[in-house]
């Protein structure tokens, strides 16, 4: 023990007694590494006391009276003028006792530790568990609500979504060729596309104005269900919204205006999320629609879609055109031409 090296040598004379009845006897005291060591002056030990169990029984006060712990009849005086042996025992005791094991603290540490733990990991893992429990729930008419809700947002930056009906019940066809509940036609925006929750996919007017290719579109079309595909657009809306807005939809069954107001506001504004080249060519190929037009619709180059142009699945192939031509030149007047 380190406290105990200045200390190894030391020795004093004291009174003890063994006994409440006994008779005070001057002994020999000497420290040992954790003991106190009571012997009569031909070095024969009388006892050993445990520094740990030492007790002064009158703290500050001369002669410096001490007992073991339990035994306060068993007792041993040191006199005022043996202020080194008093000072040594009163240093080794508090080094014994900081080296002690509190179980009470240690108990009281690991339970706060286990609970930080556990809290920490409830917060990570609960609000993506309610999420994903709050989109697996949400009835299909509730979807469809929430996602008009949302396309009444939109609207306010792109205009009015264009109808008429004509052009509707072609833009119906277009939504059972490409795999989608609804299509929205809308006359401007940032946004080329837009996958709503409810299935309501929204394109931009230019998508149809601007090819004479009606795959482009239908393109598009299909790159927004792959990426709804990939993440519910209902997830995307309740991830970016918080576990506030999954606990509400839960409870009440509705979203307050001010979130679908920040989630319409956001998605108009950045880009739509890339998707692995494998993944887009997949969708093509299950609907039997070319890849090469959209990718060169995205990049006229096509250096940054090379691997949808090389690989198009329908590459050789003879295919009917995704609309009739007389029906995608009126889909192209949808918004007034």
């Amino acid at each position: 023990m380190t406290a105990l090296k200045q200390y190894e040598r030391i020795e004093a004379t004291g009174l003890w007694r063994p006994a409440p009845e006994a008779q005070r006897r001057e002994v020999l005291v000497s420290i040992g590494e954790a003991t106190l060591t009571i012997s009569d002056f031909n070095d024969r030990a009388l006892t050993h006391w445990s520094l740990a169990a030492l007790e002064r029984q009158n703290p500050g006060a001369f002669p410096a009276l001490y007992s073991p712990d339990g035994d306060p009849g068993e007792t041993l005086e040191l006199a005022e003028g043996e202020t080194t042996m008093i000072t040594a025992i009163d240093r080794l005791q508090r080094a014994i006792d900081s080296r002690r094991a509190r179980p009470g603290r240690i108990r009281w540490i690991t339970v706060a530790l286990v609970m930080t733990v556990v809290l920490a990991g409830l917060a990570l893992w609960l609000p993506g568990a309610l999420r994903r429990h709050v989109v697996a729930v949400v009835p299909e008419i509730k979807r469809q609500e929430i996602g008009r809700a949302v396309l009444v947002r939109v609207e306010r930056v792109t205009g009015q979504a264009c109808t008429g009906e004509e052009t509707d019940a072609i833009l119906s066809r277009l939504a059972q060729r490409t795999g989608v509940r609804r299509l929205v036609v809308v006359p401007g925006g940032r946004a080329d596309s837009l996958f709503l929750p409810g299935g309501i996919v929204v394109l931009n007017h230019a998508l149809i104005g601007d090819h004479e290719d009606s795959s482009i579109a239908a393109g598009y079309i299909l790159a927004e269900r792959a990426r709804a595909q990939a993440q519910d657009p209902l997830d995307d809306l309740l991830y970016r919204a918080g576990p506030v807005a999954s606990f509400r939809l839960l409870t009440t069954g509705s979203l307050t205006p001010g979130i679908l107001d920040s989630y319409a506001e956001r998605v108009l504004a950045e880009p739509r999320p890339d998707l692995p080249d494998e993944t887009l060519l997949g969708v093509f190929s299950q609907a039997a629609i070319p890849s090469s037009p959209y990718a060169y619709a995205r990049d006229i180059t096509g250096e940054t879609v090379l691997g949808l142009i090389e690989a198009d699945p329908m590459t050789g192939r003879t295919l009917e055109p995704v609309l009739a031509d007389r029906d995608w030149v009126r889909l192209q007047d949808i918004c007034g031409g």
